[in-house]
This record gives structure tokens, sequence and C-alpha cells, in this order.
């Protein structure tokens, strides 16, 4: 047996808190209960407030402006969403404030604002984006406010050093692993078809830090994420993204101990 490598002083951190099954189990509105037709854009205000008039939890995303300040938003770029362009990375706060949705006089959310509007009413899932290099006092940022939030809210990503480095700088706040490659997909369908593990779905599930308090996979992978959780014993909260589809919704209800879902009245 090899020995552990030995890590550098101060890098190793407390497992997170679980997350609370009977607050966080529930459905979650991806980007918040967002509908176009309603004039609810994703990751806005209305589409916040629909959610928690539901009762639902909100999944929400963060971008990091020019100094580094979170800001509610799922591209690195502007142009889809608002009347501006270029990468929201290369915008200050102020400047990001200046902007509106297209055809809405809604703003971008700084994280402070969204969580003032939340207010603790229901449980918020963060997926934190890291798009090339993250500014310095991006994590810090993100940490610090959700270490001040009295509300429930969970942090998670991708990326995996940027969940390590979450547990380091919010120990307090459970974190979660996102799960979704696309580069794995084809070979993770082949072992779901013979019924077996693959190496790569092996790979792609324990690449997840240590301390983790919950996984949010894609819905064609949550059956798999379950039957390598339950071979492991792994008796952490499993949310499934992003459900749409009356097949979806089966296969969460199946496998998945909450939906993460947009399209529907949950």
């Amino acid at each position: 047996m090899m020995a552990a490598k030995r890590e550098p002083a101060g890098a190793r951190h407390k497992p997170a808190p679980p997350l609370d099954r009977s607050v966080f189990v529930r459905p979650i509105a991806h980007r918040g209960w967002h509908d176009g037709a309603k004039g609810r854009l994703e990751n806005t205000a209305p589409a916040f407030r629909a959610a928690i008039a539901k009762g639902y939890g909100i999944e929400c995303d963060l971008q990091a402006a020019e100094d580094g300040t979170p800001m509610v938003f799922h591209d690195s770029k502007l142009d889809r969403l608002v009347g501006g362009s270029g990468s929201i990375a290369a915008h200050s706060p102020r400047s990001l404030a200046h902007l509106r949705y297209r055809g809405q006089d809604e703003r971008i959310l700084s994280f402070a604002q969204f969580l003032e509007l939340v207010d603790g009413r229901v449980p918020a899932l963060v997926e934190v984006k890291r798009n090339g290099r993250l500014h310095p006092r991006f994590l810090e940022n993100v940490a610090r406010l959700s270490a001040a939030y009295k509300g429930p809210v969970a942090l998670m990503s991708f990326d995996r050093s940027t969940v390590a480095a979450l547990g380091r700088l919010a120990p307090a706040i459970p974190r979660g692993a996102v799960i979704g490659s696309r580069q794995m997909l084809s070979g993770l369908w082949a072992g779901r078809k013979k019924r077996r593990e693959t190496p790569a779905a092996s790979r792609l599930l324990a690449s997840a830090p240590e301390g983790i308090a919950f996984y949010a996979v894609n819905t064609q992978l949550v059956a798999l994420a379950r039957g390598w959780m339950s071979r492991r014993s792994q008796d952490l909260p499993l949310f499934t993204w992003t459900v749409r589809t009356p097949r979806q919704r089966a296969r969460a209800a199946k496998w998945a101990d909450a939906p993460i879902f947009e399209g529907y009245e949950a």
C-alpha cells in the first residue's frame, strides 16, 4: 500500500456539515421558477419570487464580476440574456447594474442581493461557476456571504478544486459536487446497458473532493450514480438536473432524492 502524500500545512479541512434533508429535499427550481412567456426570466428576481411563493427550493448560478463580486448569472458572456456584450468578468458591478435583461426592466442581481431577496424562506443550492482564471477574491466573497447568511444555503460546483477551496473558506457551509461530463456519456451509457459499472463512471463519481455533503447529477447519470453510491454505502442526498420531460420526471422520482427542474409545476 502506497504511503499517502503529505499535504501542505493548512490544506486539510473538516468535512462539510450534512445537508439537512428536511429542509433541502424538495423540488428545486432550476435558475428560479422561470417562464419567459410569463415574464420570469432565468436567474432573475421574478423567477426567484415565484419559486418562493410555491415553496420550491432555488438553484442559481454565480459568475465573477471584474472585481470578484459574485453575480447571479449563468453564462460567462452577457450576450444571450441582457442588453450588453462580452464577458461578465470584464464588467464592474456598477457597470452590470446599468444593464437590463432583454425586454424587461430587471437587472442582474449580485449574490448579496439574491440572499437578501430569498431571506431564508426557501433553501438555495448555489452553483459556483469557474470560467478560466478565477479572480482571487471571488471564492472568498462567495464564502463570506454564505457564512453570514442566516438561511439554508449550500454551495456546489463542477470544478473539484473550487469545491475543495470552498470547504477551506466556508467550512460550516454544506458543499456538493455537480456531475455531468459530456465526454463520459458514451462510456457511461455503454456500462449502463451492460448493467455494470465502467471504470470511467467510477472515476467520474469518485473525483469529488472528500467531505462533500451531496451530489447533483445529470438526469442521464442518476440511476448509475444511485447504484454507485449504494455499493459504497454513501448515504448522501442525490439531486438530479435538469428535469423537464415526463420521462426525466419518472427517472428523478425513482432514483433521486429531489429534482432540479424547470418547465412545469412540481
